[in-house]
């Protein structure tokens, strides 16, 4: 008999996963049934989970940590034990803005396009007419990344520059409307963006942070701890559709599957793209291929390395004010649970990691690390400003933000 798991979701390329599972019998295969519900924005697909109308949620990775540490609400304790991926968003420009600053054939550096966009956004900010901004959620990857990469290069978020929510399904609407002036989001909206002529996608934000972690799979602490054999067995079939989706010979079979109205109700020709990291960054423009754009398996991609947590939280931090609480930063770091993740492949031919944490942005050549099971070899990670996150110096790291 099959055990019952709601997964809810946004109509997102990086919900591909669950839906895979579920799509191509990964699920059935480990005696569950899984059902996906689709929501239009991430506050209602957290207060899905929250109020149990669903078991486990497809989440940006930061919003796990914000509810189990009570931010804007109530707190509950959430756990993470599986990341659905890394990086797959970008920056994409109001077309007019866009034509300012950018390179049309190319996806920009970083240091180098915040340096032609400073002196509008300063004259903006002087006007009273500053440039705004929209993000998928305050706590997103998306806005930490942004924030990151806007901060580094002497554009002040909230000062210089405004930072406002749009959910992803209306963000090149925002675009079309002059409502926003530049969004951070998820495939394939920016590619629906640019192919309604709204937009420009100017910069991948694994250009940023490599290998940063994006979306992840929660649950409520009780619910996960209740249900452990359930939870180990979705944990085998999402690795199974994570090596399915990554293999090129699956990738038209795929885009086909998540561009169903249940699913994305989209184009598959655009959701093809951002699965073999290609992008069209300016309509009637050229296609331009970014290895490892979207990234869901090798690697040991989809572990949820406490680190990683552990970084999200130095940006809360940062961006919601307030100091460092060690007290609330082990709480931060007990969301992500690799032990959950380590016992549902234990014994399987699936790569683990000997340790738990890392210290981000370190890794500047592929570098073989020590696995607990298999091998592994991990690629670079940096950050584009050349700074590393070592959680065990998290304190003097936050204080080095402001």
């Amino acid at each position: 008999m099959s055990a019952d798991l709601t997964i809810g979701f946004l109509p997102l390329v990086d919900a591909c996963l669950p839906i895979l599972a579920r799509e191509c019998g990964f699920a059935e295969d480990e005696g569950l049934s899984l059902s996906l519900v689709k929501d239009m924005s991430w506050a209602t697909v957290l207060d899905r989970l929250l109020y149990g109308h669903s078991d486990a949620a497809h989440l940006v990775a930061p919003l796990p940590i914000a509810v189990t540490l009570g931010r804007g609400r109530p707190a509950q304790p959430l756990s993470v034990p599986f990341v659905l991926g890394l990086n797959g968003n970008a920056v994409t420009l109001r077309t007019e803005l866009a034509e300012q600053i950018g390179d049309p054939e190319n996806l920009a550096d970083p240091a180098s396009l915040a340096a032609r966009l400073t002196p509008i956004a300063r004259d903006r900010a002087a006007a009273g007419k500053p440039l705004r901004f929209g993000v998928v959620h305050r706590y997103s990857s998306h806005n930490y990344v942004l924030r990151y990469w806007l901060a580094a290069c002497g554009i002040r978020p909230d000062k210089d520059v405004e930072i406002v929510t749009v959910p992803p399904p209306f963000c090149a609407d925002a675009l079309r409307a002059g409502d926003v002036d530049g969004i951070c989001v998820g495939e394939p909206w920016n590619s629906v963006a640019v192919e309604s002529g709204v937009g420009v996608i100017v910069l991948a934000t694994a250009q940023i942070w490599q290998r940063g972690v994006e979306k992840v799979l929660a649950f409520r602490e009780p619910v996960l701890e209740s249900r452990r054999s359930d939870v180990e067995s979705l944990i085998r079939a999402l690795v199974r559709a994570a090596a399915h989706f990554a293999d090129p010979a699956n990738w038209e079979q795929n885009a086909r599957i998540l561009a169903k109205p249940e699913y994305l109700d989209g184009d598959s020709v655009l959701i093809h793209r951002a699965i073999s990291d290609r992008l069209l960054l300016e309509k009637g423009g050229t296609i331009f291929h970014y290895p490892d754009f979207m990234f869901q398996y090798r690697e040991a991609a989809n572990f949820p390395w406490v680190s990683q947590a552990q970084w999200l939280y130095s940006q809360m931090i940062r961006w919601d004010g307030g100091g460092f609480d060690s007290d609330e930063a082990e709480k931060a770091a007990r969301v992500f649970r690799p032990d959950v993740y380590r016992s549902a492949l234990q014994g399987t031919g699936e790569p683990l990691p000997s340790a738990s944490s890392k210290v981000e942005g370190s890794i500047t050549t592929r570098t073989p690390v020590g696995a607990q099971q298999g091998d592994i070899i991990l690629e670079p990670n940096s950050f584009f400003d050349g700074k590393v996150f070592d959680p065990s110096h998290m304190k003097s790291y936050v204080e080095n933000q402001f």
